[in-house]
């Protein structure tokens, strides 16, 4: 036996033991109530409280292997964590036992013409599997909004974040081993290898469905070798589009937020439109903001004429999700040019109008088709917590199954009950 096939066949092993695990734990939570649900919630908190210098010494640890493999300080911000974080991650936990088990929720019932009672009710996926990259807080956030719907779930983070992710998961599971919530509730896949992860990918038998979160090229991966069924979760190359009718102020807020409020995540800001005909007017006092704020730009001709510091666009550039410092910019010809340019560069995540003419307003939200569209707000904005859902699951750009921040009801099915007293069909 070569050694290639010692690997696969281990790879196959390693995915049925977490896979055959998290069926029999799904099995367990479906029967769950909503109260003990939320009892193992309060343990994971009081877990991750425990292991609070086990869990930062091994983010330390993740940190200094980043730095030195040459992780940007993008990722170096998304993997870094210290005890606000924590804290946060476990008030995303607490939030979570005020929400609704959508499991409890019935969506609607009625009679037929035959007597039949039908009704649909909501129901877990089941074993959902998450794919990401180097956020930490994501294993703590996909944990339990998996558990509160009443699915088992298995983790499979990027290897920069591997001690992070095994140091969360250790304290998670020492919560749950003292709940009706069995500790394999929550698994996570600590061997990074790509063949093992094409093997999970693959993993019909063990694994409802996927959720890839992360940069354009894991989402791609997954969709492209995955057998099991993916919610694609979404590139974020969001607009600003500054009408000829927007506040100037309001506009440079939006920006400014929209762009440098937290520049790695997908909801960041990545390109802004600007009508040509206050472009004289209002771009260089957005530009100056742009640089006063560090915000390195790519612009086209017109742009580079008005700020002299921006660098010319490529192409590229407008398709371009940029998870930094950098922001595409382009002087367009109305409406109708800003349209087509969303039409053809957006991810389908957020865009943006800022405008107070009524009517450029309603034609703009009827026409951009994408997961969140704003009037004057930051796409920042795109966010579970910020919709009320208490956390998310990830940010679906598509539009099977759900779309936009997907928070708890986004992790159940339905299925119909029906009562009856004896019909049969004639």
């Amino acid at each position: 036996m070569n050694h290639m096939t010692e690997n696969v066949l281990t790879g196959e092993a390693v995915i049925e033991n977490l896979g055959t695990k998290a069926k029999h734990a799904a099995k367990v939570l479906r029967k769950l109530s909503a109260k003990e649900k939320n009892t193992a919630l309060e343990a994971m908190i009081e877990g991750l409280k425990n292991h609070t210098g086990k869990i930062l010494e091994a983010n330390s640890k993740d940190i200094e292997n980043g730095k030195n493999n040459g992780l940007g300080d993008a990722l170096i911000e998304r993997l870094t964590l210290n005890e606000e974080r924590l804290a946060g991650m476990q008030d995303g936990l607490r939030q979570m036992t005020e929400l609704t088990d959508p499991t409890t929720q019935n969506d609607g019932q009625w009679v037929n013409e035959q007597g039949l009672k039908i009704g649909k009710v909501r129901v877990p996926l089941g074993v959902i599997g998450i794919i990401y990259e180097s956020r930490p807080n994501v294993t703590v956030d996909a944990s339990g909004l998996c558990l509160k719907a009443g699915n088992a779930v298995i983790l499979r983070g990027g290897k920069e974040a591997m001690n992070s992710n095994r140091a969360i998961v250790e304290a998670l599971q020492e919560g749950l081993s003292g709940t009706a919530v069995p500790k394999e509730s929550v698994q996570l896949i600590t061997d990074p290898s790509r063949e093992l992860a094409a093997e999970f990918m693959q993993a019909n038998e063990h694994v409802d469905c996927l959720i890839p979160r992360g940069g354009a090229g894991l989402i791609q991966t997954v969709l492209k070798q995955a057998t099991v069924p993916v919610i694609e979760t979404g590139t974020g190359n969001c607009h600003l589009y500054v009408h000829e009718s927007a506040d100037p102020e309001m506009a440079k807020s939006l920006l400014i937020n929209s762009k440098t409020h937290r520049v790695s995540v997908c909801n960041a800001l990545e390109t802004l439109l600007i009508d040509d005909s206050v472009a004289e007017k209002e771009l260089p006092a957005l530009g100056e903001a742009l640089l006063e704020a560090g915000v390195g730009i790519h612009g086209d001709e017109k742009t580079c004429s008005l700020i002299p510091e921006a660098v010319p666009a490529t192409e590229a550039d407008y398709s371009e999700e940029y998870l930094g410092y950098e922001i595409a910019v382009k002087v367009v010809d109305g409406y109708e040019a800003a349209i087509d340019h969303i039409d053809g560069y957006s991810t389908g995540h957020s865009d943006v109008i800022a405008a107070t003419d009524y009517q450029t307003i309603q034609n703009f939200l009827n026409e951009v088709d994408s997961a969140a569209v704003y009037v004057n707000a930051s796409t920042r904005f795109t966010d579970g917590e910020m919709f009320g859902f208490g956390g998310e699951i990830g940010i679906s750009t598509q539009k099977l199954h759900a779309r936009g921040p997907m928070g708890l009801e986004a992790l159940t099915s339905y299925k119909y009950v029906v009562e009856g007293s004896g019909q049969i069909r004639e």
